[in-house]
């Protein structure tokens, strides 16, 4: 249950995260294995060593599969943004959880970003720029592009003069 005025991202970002994940971790997998074959090449290890090296390597980088696939789902129901008069508040976090709020006088631009996956899946990245050192770039992903840029035009300056 999401507190009041809060939205949810758009499910599609479920998998978005899953497929960057299972790439993450088929080229862990290829990096893995290739460290494993330039040290097995060098050191000349016995067929029982190469065998616990071949099955850790294939354990690990299953592990790492189905955890990309699983967490992405765990993530989603633990993340949401409000847009309120005050400004953008983005929660998230499933163990540590964060709450980021940036009030629309720190706002000082924003952008709409898209990367090839998310593309595909019609998502988008909202970027928000703001006057300060901590915090000055926040991205809120997993956005319908309708609803970045939606978002985007409620946080620019509606009396036309700078935010800063």
């Amino acid at each position: 249950m999401l507190p009041d005025g809060f939205l949810r991202l758009d499910p599609r970002v479920i998998q978005v995260r899953q497929i960057g994940g299972l790439v993450t971790a088929v080229v862990f997998g290829a990096v893995a294995l290739f460290v494993l074959g330039s040290v097995g090449l060098r050191v000349r290890p016995t067929w029982t060593i190469v065998g616990l090296g071949a099955i850790g390597w294939f354990v690990g980088t299953i592990l790492l599969a189905v955890w990309h696939w699983l967490w992405p789902v765990r993530a989603y129901a633990h993340a949401s943004y409000r847009l309120d008069a005050d400004g953008l508040e983005i929660r998230r976090g499933v163990i540590w959880k964060r709450v980021v709020n940036v009030p629309r006088s720190r706002v000082q631009h924003t952008d709409v970003s898209q990367g090839p996956i998310e593309r595909s899946y019609g998502l988008s990245t909202l970027i928000v720029h703001t006057a300060g050192s901590e915090h000055a770039r926040v991205a809120l992903s997993g956005l319908s592009r309708e609803d970045a840029l939606a978002l985007r035009d409620q946080l620019l300056p509606r009396d036309g003069r700078d935010a800063v």
